[in-house]
């Protein structure tokens, strides 16, 4: 297979990496993506890798299990997380981006690559010749999923995300707002309305009347609780923002001396500072409403939108049934390591669906949940799609890394209630030794991740 070309359907953040991580090793590939000829609801340009929900790709910390997945993705050279570092914009300890430039940064390093070869088109059929990877998103075009469920022989499995809304930086009251951290940890990366109780009441009960987007009746509307509507938090309670997104905790206003009663709290999201994200307000609401309501924020009387927070459903596939470690897909029926475990291995696909070339998933649709899972998924099929057409064996990640234990937990015939699933320190393996302090055994776990993904970026 070593004049083979590789096949990469979709280029956001998954088919990106992939297509970076096959063609620096020599391979030839083909990047098809729709935009800009043929849009999704949410992407507004024709960039790779353009971000459609938060432009935080979350904590840098190597306690953090985003951090430490981001730092296996540094040893290995993802071109995801070199792009994201030279064009951050301040967010304390979180990796926040500058929406545009990013994706420039990512659009210009994979197609300056010699052996790749960009093509803006829908693809609406798998191919059935060479290896193929299918990273095409959770916002997979209508015919194309149609192919993918004849493939699989499955369903999809689906579930709703939401976007918060951005607004400008001259529209911001600034004789209200503050900038701060929570406890001064990082520059006062944030700036922060505060409410009064007066203030927080009469905003959560206009949250809670606002008129909402409504849903398919055909189906109910799952939530993911990483991206809950801020409306659907508030619905629990009076309180629940209080003590979720809107904490007040360790952001001291500067007029009082001591925390408000809430605080609702902006990012910034480029790199001039003229755009700022309201933080954890995924939204359903209808525009007008978004206006009306987030308006009541104190400091954004005034607040000019450039984006809406809007709603849309995620679709992925049923990757425990479907998929190898490796992100290729089962083409037979699974070996168990453990003869003696009586778990039932999956059914596979029906025979006659299967294609008869290779085909690999990457991205949200193999199940990850966030950015940095879902390009991280872009490596392991990149590099195995690479392999296969090279001649040489396929790499399982260690799951004592946390790009291995996300790779093991979408494709082991073991996980039961399949859900989307972000980086996070329970998927990990228990370290030999007990450690009580949560701080210490995360670093203990990162300490031993590192080690196993420096000895495998060696290999490679």
């Amino acid at each position: 297979m070593s004049d083979e070309r590789l096949t990469i359907i979709g280029g956001g953040l998954a088919g990106a990496e992939a297509a970076w991580h096959a063609a620096r090793v020599g391979v030839s590939v083909r990047l098809y993506e729709m935009r800009p000829g043929k849009s999704s609801p949410v992407h507004r340009t024709g960039l790779l890798a353009e971000l459609v929900c938060s432009n935080s790709l979350k904590s840098n910390l190597l306690t953090n299990a985003a951090g430490l997945l981001k730092e296996e993705m540094r040893i290995l050279g993802s071109v995801v997380i070199e792009c994201a570092d030279a064009h951050r914009v301040p967010a304390g300890q979180a990796l926040a981006v500058d929406r545009e430039r990013y994706a420039e940064c990512i659009t210009e390093r994979v197609s300056s690559l010699p052996n790749v070869e960009i093509i803006r088109e829908e693809i609406t059929e798998i191919p059935t010749e060479g290896v193929v990877i299918i990273a095409s998103g959770p916002l997979t075009s209508e015919a194309l999923a149609q192919d993918i469920a004849r493939l699989t022989g499955r369903d999809y499995l689906y579930f709703y995300d939401a976007v918060a809304p951005t607004i400008t930086a001259d529209s911001i009251d600034y004789d209200i707002v503050y900038r701060a951290s929570r406890y001064d940890k990082g520059d006062a990366d944030y700036l922060n309305c505060p409410m009064t109780e007066e203030e927080y009441n009469a905003f959560y009960d206009a949250l809670i009347a606002a008129e909402r987007v409504p849903t398919s009746a055909l189906e109910p509307m799952k939530l993911f609780e990483g991206c809950m509507p801020i409306e659907e938090i508030a619905a629990r309670g009076r309180q629940t923002l209080v003590f979720g997104p809107l904490k007040p905790v360790g952001l001291e206003y500067p007029r009082t001396g001591r925390w408000p009663y809430a605080v609702v709290q902006l990012r910034q999201e480029n790199k001039e500072g003229a755009l700022w994200g309201l933080v954890g307000f995924q939204t359903r609401l209808k525009w007008g409403e978004q206006e009306r309501v987030f308006r009541m924020i104190p400091g954004l009387q005034h607040a000019e939108f450039v984006r809406y927070g809007v709603m849309h459903r995620n679709t992925y596939i049923e990757s425990p049934h479907l998929l190898f470690p490796t992100m290729r897909m089962r083409d037979r029926r699974p070996q168990t390591a453990d003869r003696s475990s009586t778990t039932p291995e999956p059914p596979i696909p029906n025979p006659e669906s299967l294609a008869p070339n290779p085909i690999f998933f990457a991205g949200q649709i193999t199940g990850v949940e966030g950015y940095v899972e879902s390009a991280a998924m872009g490596i392991i099929a990149g590099t195995n799609a690479a392999r296969l057409i090279k001649g040489e064996e396929q790499v399982v990640f260690p799951r004592e890394t946390m790009i291995g234990a996300l790779a093991d937990y979408i494709s082991s015939p073991q996980t039961t209630d399949f859900q989307p699933m972000n980086a996070n320190f329970g998927i990990l393996p228990k370290l030999d030794q007990r450690i009580r302090s949560k701080r210490d055994r995360y670093a203990a776990q990162s300490e031993r991740a590192l080690e196993a993904i420096r000895a495998i970026a060696a290999s490679l």
